[in-house]
């Protein structure tokens, strides 16, 4: 969520509560995958992706298929961490040397192959297993650095004027962003209009550039 006219970005915590069964998994990384676009962090997707499949299936293979578990995602600092908690304490992760071929034990090696750490949080009838990925961010309500994105902050001050910095930071601000954002994107359709293009061709273009740039950064 953007939270001002310079761009900041509130990324809250959130968890999602699961049954750990194999069908789950797709729907976990979907729902990872979606929010990390929300946050600017497509860059980090396929391998949040690779993390989540991973802790779930260690989940199912160690505490059991159907256990209530949850999934735990929140910013420390500019890293990402993804943790899942399930509420057996005895099933402990561990690294496994493994040769290619093998089919299992291979979980936890991926998670530490892609991750910049990883561990295990005990609680008194519960261990939330945890890892942390790099991201681009220099600062953990900043977004990674986009010409694009420059661009678009550049437009959005130009247009607000002098209105913006009077509504400070907070709910308010993000907003008055959102609006402003959206009566530029207006302004842009009337001025096509007026020049005798098509105002919904040019969204539709606008969007298939968006979405292929969003592609290309996932991939």
């Amino acid at each position: 969520m953007v939270n001002g006219i310079d761009g900041c970005m509130t990324r809250k915590p959130w968890k999602l509560p699961f049954l750990a069964e194999p069908e789950e998994v797709a729907g976990l990384r979907r729902v990872m995958r979606l929010h990390l676009r929300l946050w600017g962090l497509a860059d980090v997707s396929e391998a949040a992706e690779i993390c989540v499949s991973e802790l779930a299936a260690n989940a199912i293979r160690h505490v059991g298929e159907g256990t209530p578990c949850t999934l735990v995602v929140e910013m420390r600092d500019t890293r990402l961490r993804i943790g899942l908690r399930a509420p057996d304490t005895r099933a402990l992760p561990t690294l496994i040397s493994t040769g290619p071929d093998a089919e299992a034990g291979r979980g936890m090696a991926l998670v530490d192959a892609v991750s910049e750490r990883w561990g295990v949080i005990l609680g008194a009838d519960s261990k939330l297993v945890w890892c942390d990925l790099v991201t681009q961010l220099g600062a953990p309500s900043g977004h990674i650095d986009d010409l694009r994105v420059v661009k678009g902050e550049a437009c959005l001050t130009l247009y607000a004027g002098d209105a913006a910095p009077s509504l400070g930071k907070g709910r308010t601000h993000a907003a008055f962003q959102q609006e402003a954002a959206i009566d530029l994107i207006a302004d842009l359709l009337h001025w096509l209009r007026a020049h005798g293009y098509d105002p919904d061709d040019a969204l539709e273009r606008a969007q298939m550039h968006f979405e292929a740039e969003l592609s290309r950064q996932a991939g």
